[in-house]
């Protein structure tokens, strides 16, 4: 399997990343955006290297993650993610349905 990537921008990018990658169907690792962090922003770069069952269902995880940390219903923020899928293909999730978020995973 290819990598894909995802970066996580907010004052809470650390923790988010961390949940994120602590689901059972996803494996990989993340480390800090050196670049962003000079420009005063936190943001954290996951680079996913398996995913575990079928995308649909990882899809929807995705969505209701990132849902929860961009509205702070965890007490923890983030501003932004990007997904930069294994072709090249980039994908917001602000306005991203579970469908599009699929369709990067399986590219």
């Amino acid at each position: 399997m290819s990598v894909l990537l995802i970066e996580v921008q907010g004052t809470d990018a650390i923790a988010a990343t961390e949940a994120l990658l602590a689901m059972p169907e996803i494996s990989g690792t993340w480390e800090t955006e050196t670049e962003a962090e000079r420009e005063g922003v936190l943001a954290t770069i996951a680079t996913i290297v398996g995913l575990v069952g079928g995308t649909l269902a990882i899809a929807e995880q995705i969505r209701k993650w990132y849902q929860e940390y961009k509205q702070g219903e965890s007490g923890k923020k983030i501003e932004k993610v990007l997904i930069v899928g294994r072709n090249g293909r980039r994908l917001l999730l602000e306005n991203a349905t579970i469908e599009q978020i699929q369709q990067v995973l399986d590219d």
